[in-house]
């Protein structure tokens, strides 16, 4: 089998979202993210990077391990849990800024997905937190993604009781979505093989 044969091996650097916290395994975003590229006939292997309750400086800190050599591309969900504890925005922008830069110096290209703070959070807080994703997608060369839970936060038919976990309705809506840019993310991927 060629290098641009071999399944396309993704990591999904996350949290709880990406875990599947209170879903089958086969339910969880990574899982649901497979099932929908092989419909599409992509080779990928996606690996379930995902803890519960990781911020996103405790991504940067299990960065080495959690992705290993052979990883084609990441997907980098983290930052639900820096708002959820009210952190300070200034350290997850500078934690999840580490893990790109990590991830570009070994050359494995990033889909960026983003996050929103609560809204009860004040809206200097729920400012400076949105922001940034978007600035981070400003100075990395990442496929993005602009809020994870597009289409499916605080919508009850999609999550679970708990109103923050998508339920597996919910994880099909993010995997809809999310889908072209994952496929954008597999070309880089398959690129960077070649060159």
């Amino acid at each position: 089998m060629s290098a641009a044969d071999r399944p396309v091996n993704i990591v999904v650097l996350g949290d709880s979202l990406t875990a599947g916290l209170g879903l089958p395994v086969g339910d969880a975003f990574p899982a649901k993210l497979a099932g929908a590229l092989k419909a599409k006939g992509i080779a990928a292997t996606i690996v379930n990077a995902g803890v519960s309750g990781d911020t996103a400086s405790g991504g940067l800190g299990r960065l080495d391990w959690s992705v290993p050599n052979g990883t084609d591309a990441v997907i980098v969900e983290l930052g639900a849990n820096d708002a959820l504890r009210g952190l300070e925005p200034g350290l997850t922008k500078m934690a999840l800024d580490n893990i790109l830069r990590k991830l570009a110096d070994r050359r494995i290209p990033v889909l960026l997905a983003g996050m929103r703070a609560p809204r009860n959070m004040g809206p200097e807080y729920t400012r400076d937190f949105d922001a940034i994703y978007r600035e981070l997608a400003s100075t990395h060369p990442v496929v993005f993604y602009p809020f994870f839970l597009d289409g499916v936060a605080a919508d009850p038919k999609l999550n679970q009781r708990d109103g923050l976990h998508p339920n597996a309705a919910g994880v099909d809506v993010i995997v809809g979505r999310m889908l072209p840019l994952v496929e954008e993310l597999v070309v880089r991927a398959r690129a960077g093989r070649s060159s």
